[in-house]
Order: C-alpha cells, then sequence, then structure tokens
C-alpha cells in the first residue's frame, strides 16, 4: 500500500485515477464521509490495484489492544480479526484480594473473542469496589502476603471460570519501596499460571533508564519484570496528555528512547510497543494546571480539520500530524495518529525485531491502522 498526501484542488475520484483504482476503495480504507471532502496535508492509504497486489517480506507480529466491556460490538467485530489478543478492562480489587469484576458483564467480549481465534486476556488493575481507581492498594495488596495469595487464587479460578488465556498486570503506580515486592507478585502469578497453561504480560511505565526518577518509574524494575512475566508492553504514550502542553502523544524519537533502553533489559521476543489510538484537542493558550484536552479519535481529528479548513502538519522529528483551527474565538491545537505516524512505529519493530503492539484503546476503529498492518505482518494467532 502506499501512502498519498492530500493537495489543494485534490478529489478522491481523481486520486483514484492518478491510482487505477477504485474510489470506494479509497473511502472505506480511510473511513471517508459523503460528500468525501478532503484537508490539505491529508495521508490517504491507498490500496494496491488489482494488478499490484503482492506481498513482500512479512513476519509473524503479535497484536493486542485493551477495551472495555461497553465497546460497541461493530468496532470490536472489525477489530478481532487484527487482534492475536483482546485485553478486556478491566477487573479490580479490594484490600484483602477480593476481585471485582468489570461494571458491565464481558461475557459477550469473550464469546466474540472465542468465534474469532482470539484469546482473551483478563486487565488486572487497581480498582477498587467503589468503580474507582485506588493506588493504595497496590501498596495494601503487596505488603500483605495473605491479601496478595488470596489475589493470586482468585486470578487463576476466574480465568479457568471464563475461559481467560491470561492476566494482564497493569499496576501505574508502585512505589519505589515496593519495587522488589511487585516483581516477586508478577513471578509468582506466572509460576502459578504457567503451571495451567496461562500466561501473564505486565505494562510497563515509558523508562529510558534504570534508575530514571518519578512515581511511574521508580517502582518498576525492567530487568526484573521482563524476567518474572511472559511478556511486557511498553506504554510508550502519553507524552502529549489531557493536562499537559500540546504535543504528540506518542512521539517517535521519545519512543525509540524507550525501546532502546527496554532492549538492554528485556529479551526482544518479549516485548510489545504500545500505540495510542487517539489524540488530544488543545484550547490555547494552554496555562498549566488549567489546561484540559479534549480526546479525540483519529478519524475524527480529520473530520474537524475538513470542517474547519484546516491544513494538516506533520512534524518530522515526532513523526506525527497536528493542525490547528479557531473556533468560537478560542484557537485549539490538536495532536493525532495516522497512517504515516503508525508506519513509522512499525518501522521500529521492524528494527528492534520486538514481538509485537499493544493499542491503548480500542473503542474508536481507525480502519485504516489494521488494513496497513495487515499489509506489512502476519498475525500471530497463537497464545501469548
Amino acid at each position: 500500500m502506499e501512502i498519498y498526501i492530500v493537495q489543494p484542488g485534490d478529489t478522491v475520484d481523481d486520486i483514484a485515477a492518478a491510482y487505477g483504482i477504485n474510489a470506494e476503495a479509497i473511502i472505506y480504507g480511510n473511513q471517508l464521509v459523503y460528500p468525501y471532502p478532503l484537508a490539505i496535508g491529508q495521508a490517504l492509504l491507498i490500496p494496491n490495484s488489482a494488478e499490484e497486489v503482492g506481498q513482500g517480506e512479512r513476519r509473524e507480529l503479535y497484536s493486542s489492544g485493551y477495551a472495555y466491556p461497553f465497546i460497541e460490538g461493530e468496532i470490536l467485530n472489525e477489530t478481532l480479526p487484527y487482534l492475536t489478543s483482546l485485553f478486556i478492562f478491566s477487573y479490580g480489587f479490594t484490600m484483602e484480594g477480593e476481585l471485582v469484576p468489570p461494571l458491565l458483564s464481558e461475557e459477550w467480549m469473550l464469546e466474540r473473542a472465542s468465534w474469532s481465534g482470539v484469546g482473551a486476556i483478563l486487565t488486572l488493575t487497581p480498582l477498587g469496589a467503589d468503580g474507582r481507581f485506588n493506588n493504595h492498594l497496590v501498596t495494601a495488596i503487596l505488603e500483605n502476603p495473605q491479601a496478595k495469595e488470596n489475589l493470586i487464587q482468585q486470578l487463576f479460578d476466574k480465568v479457568r471460570e471464563k475461559g481467560y488465556q491470561g492476566v494482564d498486570v497493569d499496576f501505574e503506580y508502585v512505589k519505589a519501596e515496593d519495587r522488589d515486592l511487585f516483581t516477586d507478585f508478577v513471578a509468582e502469578l506466572t509460576r502459578r499460571m504457567n503451571q495451567e497453561g496461562y500466561q501473564v504480560s505486565v505494562a510497563l511505565a515509558p523508562k529510558t533508564s534504570a534508575d530514571q526518577k518519578g512515581l511511574l518509574y521508580e517502582g518498576k524494575d525492567y530487568g526484573g519484570l521482563g524476567a518474572a512475566a511472559n511478556q511486557v508492553l511498553l506504554m510508550t504514550y502519553e507524552w502529549g496528555y489531557t493536562y499537559g502542553p500540546p504535543m504528540a502523544v506518542a512521539p517517535i524519537n521519545k519512543v525509540r528512547q524507550v525501546v532502546e533502553y527496554a532492549v538492554t533489559e528485556i529479551p526482544v521476543r518479549k516485548i510489545n510497543m504500545g500505540i495510542p489510538n487517539y489524540g488530544y484537542d488543545w484550547p490555547l493558550p494552554y496555562e498549566k494546571g488549567v489546561t484540559r484536552a479534549r480526546t479525540i479519535g483519529n478519524v475524527e481529528a480529520v473530520r474537524l480539520a475538513v470542517e474547519q479548513g484546516a491544513v494538516i502538519q506533520f512534524d518530522p522529528v515526532a513523526q506525527s500530524p497536528y493542525f490547528v483551527y479557531i473556533q468560537d474565538g478560542i484557537e485549539h491545537e490538536v495532536w493525532f495518529e495516522d497512517v504515516r505516524s503508525i508506519q513509522a512505529k512499525f518501522g521500529l519493530v521492524r528494527e528492534f525485531a520486538l514481538k509485537g503492539v499493544g493499542y491503548w484503546q480500542l473503542m474508536r476503529l481507525f480502519r485504516a491502522n489494521w488494513l496497513l498492518m495487515e499489509e506489512e505482518f502476519e498475525i500471530e494467532k497463537n497464545l501469548i
């Protein structure tokens, strides 16, 4: 497939004619809406013509993504063929180690994953019985052997009962003094799960050095956790975030730094690189502690650029698209992902021979991403 950047005066019909393909293929792959207006600078994924179809060298890719039980059924159905594993978000727990199920039943997701040959993974986060995230739960579990044992046993029972293929441990805030206890917890959970053929993954904050400071980083021992778990997910996103200044969510230069460090601590065939399936829209001027960005889907971002007559730019360092617009007298800056930024991230996966990719999250459909993945990789369909 090729990527075409929209120029002034372009129409879908003109672009299709230039490539000798049906306009409907461009419309479908890029989720264009009638009457198919385009934004200058928009990146379009151009499918191969019938005469040009042919596969280059491809390798297996492990592909996963997080989804809540309230994901639209049609979006899940279209996404599942491109996944190895579906990480269902999320189970929580109490200070005594009692599992807390998702607010909505995940049974229907388990069924659809099974029909599609996709492994369902139980995601565990510090979500309390009140439905709120509570990072004190992490310390409570790690420092209480009885509660930890209860949680591990309940996870084992739930995985077996529901037909999950494993557990993903997503604890974002682990205190520095609990670092080794957390590694021991993951190691014990992995040992117990592996005995019955289940697998364990762990989400890792995006570190660039072993001694990196900060609440997100100090409690995560890359080497220890990489050895303890069957695989890891590098959370290589959220440089641009809700309360931060406008910038790319996953700038490729920053992502590269994390990967470069990770491969010195963890076997490459255990490493999955995180990819954001969203962007942010910041009102300007940015004021620390006051400004709050709005989350925006990648397809939605392009439609907003079209609606506002904005020209989409592409940052060569971050390898990410962005644009600015003015609405109701307020200037906005939008950063998001397109097929160019996704292709750059796939390039890192190839360069470092990583196991695969993991998406946060799958709630919005970004069809061009999956079509590009299908073109470049074979999707691994066995267990993690």
